[in-house]
């Protein structure tokens, strides 16, 4: 985060200092097509953050216990996950740090053959707010070039870790010529990224921490970290969602993350939502890119 200017609190910032910081990425133009493909009354688009052993190893945690919980993911999350898309005939966005996919290339070989898309998600999941420019820039290259010899697919896309956006991410996904994020969450509805007053091209596929599954189910031992709600909750919170996305002809992005998601009592989860959603009529099932291409496309 930036440090306040001049050493002054936040609270004796003059106007055009806040109003800099609130300027620098803001929501532009409305995204929503008028029509999604084939007529459909919404787009769904289902993903997956493959954190795996990511996030312990970027806190410097080595201990086998908390690498083993990210090990899941990779061991039976994912597997379970590409059989139930497979299943039920859905492509899915993968957002993958570069560390995982060196960890499992033959994961992310996999999962590009069965045609799901595969995103940047990182280095190790680190926190770009924490980063200097040239490290964050640095990081994402590199992880775009190891996705990409791993896998044999171009990422198009991002996702930052933990969602965290720093001053300096925009600039870079600009700079990389990447078609759209999906880390911020201005609206509901897919919006232009607009950088310091100038709109960008840059598609924002907005999520939030209530189409997510870690805010329902994590778990970190010797902490306050505990899970606190059923998965029947769970569901009904996400078919809410999708129910609302539907009503007003919008998009339903959901997130989630196999070493969460992928255990036996929660993939049930997956199977209810696509019944209900399968049961109305009228959904588009498509990857990130794929939304954000049929966006650019229809806003002109």
């Amino acid at each position: 985060m930036d440090k306040p200017p001049g050493g002054l609190e936040p609270w004796q910032w003059d106007e055009a200092t806040w109003r800099g910081h609130v300027g620098r990425v803001r929501a532009g133009r409305s995204l929503k097509p008028k029509t999604w493909p084939g007529g459909a009354r919404c787009a769904v688009a289902l993903s997956f953050d493959s954190d795996h052993d990511t996030i312990p190893l970027r806190d410097g945690d080595t201990s086998p216990g908390r690498l083993s919980q990210g090990e899941y993911g990779a061991r039976a999350g994912v597997p379970r996950i590409l059989r139930f898309l497979a299943k039920h005939g859905v492509k899915a966005s993968f957002f993958v740090p570069a560390v995982t996919a060196l960890l499992y290339p033959e994961e992310q070989r996999r999962v590009a053959a069965e045609g799901h898309e595969i995103g940047i998600h990182g280095w190790i999941h680190e926190r770009n707010s924490t980063l200097a420019r040239r490290d964050e820039r640095d990081l994402m290259y590199r992880a775009a070039e190891v996705l990409e010899k791993v896998s044999g697919q171009r990422p198009v896309g991002m996702r930052t870790p933990s969602w965290d956006f720093s001053p300096d991410t925009l600039s870079i996904v600009r700079e990389m010529g990447l078609l759209y994020d999906s880390s911020l969450m201005a609206d509901d509805e897919p919006y232009e990224l607009v950088e310091n007053g100038q709109p960008t091209g840059v598609v924002e596929l907005p999520p939030e921490w209530i189409r997510d599954d870690a805010v329902y189910f994590n778990m970190v031992r010797m902490s306050a970290l505990r899970p606190y709600t059923p998965p029947s909750a769970v569901l009904e919170i996400f078919k809410a969602e999708y129910d609302g996305a539907r009503e007003e002809g919008g998009l339903f992005i959901l997130t989630m993350h196999p070493h969460i998601i992928g255990h036996r009592s929660r993939m049930p989860i997956l199977e209810a939502l696509l019944r209900h959603i399968k049961a109305g009529g009228g959904a588009w099932f498509a990857t990130h890119a794929e939304v954000a291409r049929h966006c650019l496309a229809a806003a002109g």
